[in-house]
């Protein structure tokens, strides 16, 4: 398989081709610029690779980095994980428990009431454009590698 580092120099290769052809067919710059941000969070921090403890995107998390240990244990590596539907999927729902968790303690515990109001329909599809095209070029290259790994090794 290709090192991390692999992974995010072709994905933040890419980008600037994602982003100008966007511009391009005439996507607003409000939704590039969603776009763009959930492309490198998604590359840096929610990358297939965060449920292994000395993974880089891990890593990145600091201290943080234990909050992946549950995901780590129900989804396996290799698993949902690096599916193209259910792998970034299974992780912004996993964050968004997390933040929810985080909203009940805070109200219980201070009695903080935080609103909340869904962002417009394209602002959303923004994100998981770029949530879902980060995986796809993170699985995309594994199973290049791997396919060309395995015609090289045959005699």
């Amino acid at each position: 398989m290709p090192s991390g580092k692999a992974h995010l120099k072709f994905e933040l290769v890419t980008l600037p081709l994602w982003t100008v052809g966007g511009a391009v067919v005439g996507v607003p710059w409000k939704e590039l610029v969603i776009f763009t941000f959930s492309y490198v969070g998604a590359s840096l921090l929610l990358s297939p690779d965060v449920d292994l403890a000395d993974s880089a995107p891990a890593r990145r998390w600091g201290v943080l980095r234990l909050l992946w240990l549950p995901y780590a244990y129900f989804f396996r590596h290799r698993g949902v994980s690096h599916s193209i539907l259910f792998g970034p999927l299974t992780r912004v729902l996993y964050l968004g428990f997390l933040a929810f968790l985080v909203w009940v303690a805070l109200y219980l515990a201070l009695g903080v009431k935080l609103g909340w109001r869904w962002p417009p329909p394209s602002f959303v599809a923004a994100f998981a454009c770029g949530v879902y095209l980060s995986n796809l070029l993170h699985v995309l290259l594994d199973h290049l590698v791997s396919l060309w790994r395995h015609r090289n090794t045959r005699g």
